[in-house]
This record gives C-alpha cells, sequence and structure tokens, in this order.
C-alpha cells in the first residue's frame, strides 16, 4: 500500500505542530518531509525574559525533531506554488513536487508603530535592555507600552510591561511611571471579562496607568501620538509589531495571507492546505497556531486511510501571562454563542506551557526543554 505524501513547508509552532500530531495519528500511512529555510525550532513566547536575564528563548533542532518521527528536513522555504503541476518553487531556485502540500510558514513581523521600539523586531532585546539601563540611572522617568490599531495578539506588551514593573521594584532606588496604552476596551479582551479583570488587577498592583480605547498612531519625544490627536506621555515608548503574510504567488490570497476553510483547505486549490500565521485567521498566537495544525494533520490522517474523525478549527484560546513573579492563567472558550472566559494564579492546563498544543507541548516536556512560567 503506497503512502500518503506530505510536504510540510515551515519551522515554526503550526509546522511542528502538523509534523508530530499526523505521525501520531497516521503513523507510517504518510511520508513526511519538513521544507524549512532554519536549522531550529525557537520557542518565541520566551522572547520577552531575555532583556530581563532569562537568557535567550529554547530552542531545538529541527533535524532532531524530524529524525525522531522518521521524516525528512530540506533546508529551504516556499517562493512560489503552480497547483496545476503540484510543484513548488523554492527561496533557492529549486523546483520540487507534491502530493500534499501543507503551508505554515507564518508572518513576518514589521514595525507598526513609526518612533517606538518594536519588540519582537531587530535588536530589541538590547534596545529594551537600554531602556531598563536608562530607567535604572534616571535618564528616563517614564515607559509606555503600545499596543498598534493592527496588532491582534497583545498579550506579550502585558508582559514586557509587568516585568519592567517587577524590575523596578527590585531596584529601590529606580522609578519611573510605566502605562499600557491600547486600542482594547479592556487589557486582553479577545480573552474576555475574567481575564480582562485578572490582568486589570495585576496592572494596579504594579500602578500600571491603563489607557484602554485608544488608538496610537506614533512614538515621539513628547510620548504616544494618539490617532485623536492626544498625547500620552512618556520618554521612551515600546510597541508590538504588525504582522505581514508571505503573500504567496499562486494561491488565493487577503492581504497577504492565505484564505483557507474550517479544516485549514486553501479555498479552491487541490492537495494544498495551511495553518497558522501564515492564513487568514485571526488573532495570530501560537497556541491556535497548533490547533490549526491539529484540525490539518486530522484530515490528512484521515486521507491516508487513519481511523480518524476530522474535527473542523474550534479556537480555544490560552495564554500564560509572565509577571517575573507568579503567572497568571488565562482562557477563553467559544461554544455556539456562549464565550466562557476563565482566569487563575494557577495551570489551567497540562502541560502548563505557554504553547499549549496538543502534541507539541508533551514533546518537548519530554526532552527538558523548559516552557511555562
Amino acid at each position: 500500500m503506497s503512502r500518503l505524501r506530505v510536504l510540510i513547508a515551515g519551522a515554526g509552532v503550526a509546522a511542528v505542530e502538523t509534523l508530530l500530531a499526523l505521525r501520531h495519528l497516521a503513523g507510517d500511512r504518510v511520508e513526511i518531509d519538513l521544507l524549512a529555510p532554519t536549522r531550529d525550532f525557537v520557542y518565541r513566547p520566551l522572547t520577552v525574559l531575555e532583556p530581563f536575564g532569562g537568557g535567550e528563548a529554547p530552542r531545538l533542532s529541527l533535524g532532531t525533531i524530524t529524525r525522531d518521527r522518521d521524516a525528512g528536513h530540506v533546508f529551504d522555504g516556499v517562493a512560489t506554488v503552480d497547483p496545476q503541476r503540484h510543484t513548488v518553487v523554492t527561496t533557492s531556485g529549486e523546483t520540487l513536487g507534491y502530493e500534499t502540500l501543507v503551508l505554515a510558514t507564518g508572518a513576518r513581523p514589521v514595525e507598526a508603530l513609526p518612533g517606538g521600539i518594536t519588540f519582537p523586531g531587530e535588536g530589541s532585546v538590547r534596545k529594551l535592555r537600554g531602556v531598563l539601563v536608562a530607567v535604572a540611572e534616571g535618564r528616563a522617568q517614564s515607559v509606555a507600552f503600545a499596543v498598534p490599531r493592527d496588532v491582534t495578539w497583545a498579550l506579550p506588551l502585558y508582559e514586557l510591561a509587568l516585568l519592567t514593573a517587577g524590575f523596578l521594584e527590585r531596584r529601590a532606588s529606580a522609578r519611573a511611571e510605566l502605562s499600557v496604552v491600547t486600542p482594547e476596551p479592556a487589557p486582553l479582551a479577545a480573552f474576555g471579562e475574567r481575564a480582562s479583570e485578572t490582568v486589570g488587577e495585576l496592572l494596579r498592583q504594579h500602578s500600571i496607568t491603563l489607557h484602554a480605547g485608544v488608538v496610537p498612531q506614533a512614538a515621539g519625544p513628547d510620548g504616544v501620538r494618539l490617532a485623536d490627536g492626544g498625547v500620552i506621555a512618556a520618554d521612551r515608548v515600546v510597541a508590538l509589531p504588525a504582522l505581514v503574510g508571505p503573500d504567496i504567488s499562486g494561491l488565493p490570497m487577503d492581504a497577504g495571507f492565505v484564505q483557507v476553510d474550517e479544516h485549514g483547505r486553501v479555498r479552491d486549490i487541490d492537495d494544498v492546505y495551511a495553518a497558522g500565521d501564515v492564513t487568514t485567521w485571526t488573532p495570530k498566537q501560537g497556541g491556535l497556531a497548533a490547533q490549526q495544525g491539529e484540525v490539518v494533520a486530522e484530515l490528512l490522517a484521515e486521507r491516508a486511510g487513519a481511523p480518524v474523525r476530522p474535527s473542523p478549527y474550534r479556537p480555544v484560546l490560552r495564554g500564560i501571562v509572565l509577571t517575573g513573579a507568579q503567572s497568571a492563567f488565562v482562557r477563553s472558550d467559544t461554544s455556539g454563542h456562549h464565550r466562557r472566559s476563565m482566569a487563575a494564579l494557577r495551570p489551567l492546563w497540562w502541560p502548563p506551557a505557554k504553547l499549549a498544543g496538543r502534541y507539541l507541548a508533551p514533546y518537548l516536556a519530554a526532552r527538558g526543554i523548559s516552557v511555562g512560567m
């Protein structure tokens, strides 16, 4: 019996979760190759700890992952897709054929608040450390953390603000006014009321001023300039990036992102699927990218003959807010027209990983890679 050949393009959460899930669900019914332009999988949610002495985000060789799951690794990236010929042209110019293609190439972060420090971004760890030094030395008396208009995942911004507050609290001589500036009606509004209340209380406990329901437009010497013409004073401004889609030619795109249905099938294209930040789904978050990868893996496992009943994508939003002390767990489940918001200072899922992938989290934990608080 021939095996279904699957080419997975990407090196992030969606790609690795798809690979792990597909091998688990389909076993030797599938032949898997990973097309990835980097050598390592990087656990990016922990990047927020780097400016505060947390060390570099954990990483694991993609070669290790592919060997563990009997998959191949092609060191290259996707440039274009030709659905009619079932081929991809790689960034190095090579043409590769595929039977089934899964696009999980992610999105590219770009500056969304001109004049501010974009985190994460090029040199952003060094720049944020510079902000901390300026505050500690009294050269900066205020720092604003801003969520630009087009950013769909604001949680890291709250972590940066709370971690900065903890940095100051450990240095009795350091003083600065901290603020969060966001278009959201409440902190982490995507998680619902309970989560907003919990994060709002954390901000109050650490004397961080919240400016909600306002739209940051730019950063200048006077602080955060708002779309309505107002200004929130700050000596330094830190902002999150917007995400730009890869705009892969040959596929149906919307503003650079791939259009998919609730099972991850690329619209109107046979044998091509997509998961994670490369798709039009929002918000763009690692845990949701993993869930999308699982949905695609289920569909492909069934196609390969495995006894699997595919489920449609029904997002469950999970997040851990790192504070430098006790972490806050927030979760939002949507069922029909109802949303259940949960928040606690204890784990709400297991293992308590920042990226709550059903297969990725236990895989990394089994290899001793710290992925939680």
